[in-house]
């Protein structure tokens, strides 16, 4: 691969070099060794004889810069050596940044990571007006944080507090965004981005900087006090032991040398020392783990126009918004206009959270519209059901669906639990029936079951994936068996907490101790938050299949109207979204790591059963599947991976220990053996 095969230059009559970037064999710019060395030799000669400008733009379709290559980091193994490369790095960004001659970079899709540093080294930035923009530094979400200067330029660009919230969170902006805290310069329409490039180039404003009074904030004597309040603030979110790196991004900032060099280099650091910890690693981990089920929809080249969602309760009417906002046509059919209202009003809230721009707003929901007669049927390219969970039901309206259907359309079930093969009976065709389910909430939870029976066949698995992938979710294939495998996993363990609870523990404590291990919430206030009768309802379904015993408790609160967060009353009481109170108090004490056994070790035995009848192909696609289905600690690495971290044998004396003082239900699994 030559250099000229990466970066093509060309110069316009302006005397302006423009460096397109185009990284083969891939889909996507990333930076690659490769790509940096390129670089290095395109700015040696640029400042040898500087031209009246540079632009620096993506010859990709879908962005500029992805970031680094992470796994060039997993071929460093030690802090000295990843200093090093990443010093290397700096310092052809620094010589980005002293070209003598303005430089802008031209952002449109994704402008993330290394990206974004790579353009924060140039004079000005712009970007395309599109939705598809996205802009940020999501380095903490892989356990690390800007290691290319970038978390030094932000904070000289706009300020310290505006560029924590940035960093510190991960999250991306879009483009209008990214203009209103002035991380870029300006925001156009794209095919005015190399008009405005131009004009910045021959008539240069002074470059974008904090302005004085966020600078002051980067004083010596303020700095403890302001990294009091970033680290508090974090603190709420984050647990240090668990993510180690917002707080090194933290530390960083507040003890930065009075030289900038210096402060790159105590960035690189950070950074190489933040890599070799447990938490980047399995983060890392997992992050290319999602490489691997993206995969799964590259076999098909389905694309869907036209989405028609039967059933506009909470998982069909949001299912139904999620399609739309990708800008896919989307019917929801349901059996009155009244049925379909409120889903409408959440699609509009959605849509206005996302888009922020009233027209873009406006568009989206124009995409989605009332289909009471069902007459979406027949037009679309996906049929989703999306009713209640009775089998009967289901499969009258399979029945009813399947003539009217288009000779390629894909025809799912976001059934929970219902095996396809039951569903499936009667078709004329049985091998089109594939599962699609989708967790709750649909906007948040980026793993979608592809659910696959005996009778599923042919293309249609694939298609499902690839339609799931257009829609911005990730595929995992399942076998179709009761709960599949993100219910089967989570089931034991949401029972266990509620066991807990039934024998006198605080549900605060329960909850607290599995947060304490690293998930997003606890059992219980997850467990009100789905819904008690639809936690029962599950519970009943997966009892005879799994052995599973349900707590009196549950058929308690569900029987007396108790059902969580959705009526306001459930383990916890609840005032709208806001917890205020657990419903009753404590009569027992367990230790915390006794009631944590007791939780994870339900989970872990559950998945060794998933494993032993081929739920999912492996080990690491359900770590995957559990991390991006229900947000299973990610620090972590998953649960195999976890378990594998803890040492099995020591896991399965503690299971049957277990089953001799608590029951039975903790009796390892026979395909232990595989794993000790």
């Amino acid at each position: 691969m030559t250099e000229t095969m990466i970066w093509q230059k060309t110069l316009t009559s302006d005397g302006i070099v423009c460096l397109s970037l185009d990284v083969p064999d891939s889909q996507t710019n990333v930076l690659t060794a490769a790509v940096i060395k390129a670089l290095a030799i395109e700015l040696e000669s640029l400042y040898i004889a500087p031209p009246r400008g540079v632009i620096i733009r993506s010859n990709k379709q879908n962005g500029f810069i992805a970031g680094a290559d992470i796994n060039t980091f997993a071929e460093q193994h030690s802090v000295e050596e990843t200093t090093q490369a990443i010093r290397q790095v700096q310092a052809i960004f620094t010589r980005l940044e002293n070209l003598a001659c303005p430089t802008v970079a031209i952002i449109h899709g994704f402008c993330l990571g290394g990206g974004l540093e790579l353009a924060l080294a140039c004079d000005y930035r712009i970007a395309d007006d599109s939705p598809r923009t996205r802009i940020g530094l999501p380095e903490v979400k892989l356990g690390i944080h800007p290691g290319y200067g970038g978390s030094v330029r932000l904070i000289d660009v706009i300020g310290v507090i505006p560029a924590m919230t940035i960093m510190l969170s991960g999250r991306t902006l879009s483009g209008q965004a990214a203009k209103k805290l002035a991380v870029i310069d300006r925001c156009v329409p794209e095919r005015l981005l190399h008009k405005h490039a131009r004009d910045l180039i021959l008539d240069p404003p002074d470059p974008q900087v904090a302005a004085p009074v966020k600078r002051v904030l980067s004083h010596s004597l303020l700095r403890p006090i302001v990294a009091y309040f970033l680290r508090r603030q974090t603190a709420n979110k984050v647990q240090q032991k668990h993510y180690p790196a917002p707080f090194a991004l933290i530390d960083c900032w507040q003890n930065r040398p009075v030289d900038r060099d210096d402060y790159f280099a105590a960035e690189a650091l950070s950074v190489a020392k933040l890599i070799q910890t447990d938490s980047a690693q399995n983060l890392v981990r997992l992050f290319l783990l999602q490489d691997r089920l993206k995969a799964f929809a590259k076999s098909s080249d389905f694309k869907a126009q036209h989405v028609h969602v039967i059933g506009a309760g909470i998982m069909g009417g949001d299912i139904a918004a999620w399609c739309a906002l990708k800008g896919l046509t989307v019917s929801l059919q349901d059996q009155s206009a009244d049925r379909i209202a409120p889903a409408l009003s959440r699609a509009y809230t959605l849509f206005e959270r996302q888009l922020k721009q009233a027209h873009l707003v406006q568009a989206a929901f124009d995409r989605l519209t009332a289909d009471i007669t069902g007459q979406g049927i027949a037009k679309a390219d996906v049929v989703i059901e999306a009713i209640f969970e009775d089998l009967a039901a289901k499969k009258a309206l399979f029945l009813q669906i399947e003539p009217q259907l288009q000779e390629h359309a894909l025809l799912a079930t976001n059934t929970s639990s219902i095996p396809l093969e039951a569903l499936a009976k009667g078709l004329q065709q049985p091998e089109r029936l594939v599962g699609l389910h989708f967790f709750n909430p649909v906007a948040k939870m980026q793993l979608v079951e592809i659910v696959q029976g005996k009778t599923t066949a042919g293309v249609w698995p694939q298609h499902a994936a690839a339609f799931t992938r257009q829609i911005g979710r990730l595929p995992l294939p399942v076998k179709s068996s009761p709960g599949f495998l993100v219910n089967r996993v989570l089931m034991p363990y949401l029972l266990e907490a509620v066991q807990l609870v039934e024998e006198g523990v605080s549900a605060t404590i329960v909850d607290h101790v599995a947060m304490d291990f690293g998930m997003p919430m606890g059992p219980i206030e997850l467990a009100d938050t789905v819904g008690l009768d639809i936690c029962l309802s599950v519970a009943n379904m997966l009892a005879p299949a799994l052995d599973l015993a349900v707590p009196t408790t549950l058929n308690t609160l569900v029987s007396q109207g108790d059902l969580g967060r959705k009526n306001g009353q459930g383990f916890y009481r609840y005032d709208g979204h806001k917890k205020l109170a657990v419903a009753s108090g404590s009569t027992q004490t367990i230790e915390h790591d006794a009631i944590q056994q007791r939780l994870i070790l339900r989970l872990l035995n559950e998945c060794i059963s998933c494993l032993a009848d081929h739920i999912v192909e492996d080990a690491d696609l359900l770590d995957a599947g559990m991390v991006f289905a229900t947000g299973f600690a990610p620090f972590r690495g998953g649960p195999m991976h976890y378990l594998q971290q803890q040492g099995a044998d020591v896991c399965f004396l503690q299971l049957t220990q277990l089953s001799i003082t608590t029951g039975q239900r903790f009796t390892p699994h026979l395909r232990w053996e595989d794993w000790l």
